[in-house]
Parts: C-alpha cells; structure tokens; sequence
C-alpha cells in the first residue's frame, strides 16, 4: 500500500524509532528510511525536529511530526483505510487507558539504564531493581491474561508496538539485574514471545542476545568516558 509520500528519519536500534517502523509494517505502509548521525546532526534532522532534535521524525509530503506515540496517532488519522492501532473513537475511554499505558511503557527504558548502565564493580541499585520489578507487574496485570494489548479481540495495536521494543531487553534485565520476566510475569513474558513471532517486529527490532551484546559495548564506551 502507498503511503503517501512517507521518510522516517531514524536510527535503527533506537526503542522509540522502532515503534514507528513496526506500526508503519503493520499498516502495510511503504516508506523511506533516512538513518540519521545522532553524533553530527544534519540540516534534515534539526531542521524537522528544532525543539529536541532527535528522532524518530515522520516526514509526510515534506511536514514532520515528531515523538513516537504521536507519530502512531498520527498513523491511525492520516491513513483510516489502513489497521487502526488505537481503539474505536467511539470508545474515547479505551483510547485514553491505551494512551495511558504506552507512556507507562516508556519508563522501562529509562528504569533499564539505571540496571545495566553502571561499573562491574557497582552492586545494582536495590530501588532500581524494585521499580522495575514493580513497573513490569503492572504491564502484566494490564494485559490479564489477553494475547496482546490491542483488546478483548486479540490484535495487536497502540500499546503493543509502544512497549513491544522494550521486551527485547527482558534478556539483558535478567543477566544485569537480575529479573527474570519469566519467574515474575509470565503473562508478559508469553505475550513477548508473540510478539516477536510476528514479522512487523522480527523485522525491526534486535533479538535479545544482539540487543545484550550491543547494550555490553555500549555500556563500556560510555564508562570509559568517564
């Protein structure tokens, strides 16, 4: 399906780009990918994006829209013909709990670094360890036993591909601190495991042992600016 004049200036291994291109994959969207240099910005970058500076940024016929979750929401207006991530707008209540949740999603991100982002030497923050534990209950309560976030009828939608790039880093959560998604949430855990069987998200997101290898280089180069 055409998409209408669709770049995604993005860089692969970011969370946050991620849930685009796996929202642009479910809606059968075509696109072009525009990998950006987040150590020397281009033009395109600052000038699509001059409050933060930072991707992902949708180009739409040459007009941006930038953050993650407003580029999904801006997916499921601009193209209605395609799958709808969000539920119906008919029911405004389901649509904020999504909403919800997806941002809640986001602090798995920045709870992580606070459990693989530190000295070997370093014991792992017992707080940061509670948070995240306490963060990943949640999720798995949320979901109650559904095959996905989307709904009652199974499908995969908003909160699916806003936190989906986050399981990808259950591997790295279990071998850095010590939380093994499987012990605490198996419901989460399953739901994960789907996930990643589907092509949106094989496609666009690291398998857990590469995301743990890159996450080890990663943490060592910043230490050793230190």
């Amino acid at each position: 399906m055409a998409g209408g004049d669709l770049v995604l200036l993005d860089v692969f291994g970011s969370p946050y780009a991620q849930r685009v291109r796996i929202a642009l994959a479910e809606k059968g969207l075509r696109y072009e990918r525009a990998e950006q240099d987040l150590g020397a910005k281009g033009d395109l970058l600052l000038r699509s994006n001059p409050i933060h500076k930072k991707i992902p940024v949708l180009l739409h016929g040459g007009r941006p829209i930038c953050e993650s979750l407003s580029i999904l929401e801006y997916l499921d207006e601009a193209f209605p013909a395609t799958r709808p991530l969000l539920p119906p707008a008919s029911d405004p209540y389901a649509r904020a709990r999504a909403r919800f949740w997806a941002v809640y999603s986001d602090r798995l991100h920045v709870c992580g670094k606070r459990l693989w982002l530190r000295h070997d030497s370093e014991e792992v923050e017992p707080e940061a360890r509670a948070e995240m534990v306490a963060m990943l209950r949640a999720l798995d309560a949320e979901l109650a036993g559904k095959e996905f976030f989307g709904g009652e009828e199974g499908m995969f939608g908003y909160v699916d591909a806003a936190a989906v790039p986050a399981a990808a880093w259950f591997l790295t959560y279990e071998r850095s601190g010590g939380i093994s998604v499987a012990e605490e949430c198996p419901g989460l855990a399953a739901w994960a495991a789907r996930c990643v069987r589907r092509e949106s998200v094989a496609a666009n997101v690291y398998t857990p042992e590469k995301l743990y290898e890159l996450a080890q280089e990663y943490r060592q180069w910043v230490l050793a600016r230190k």
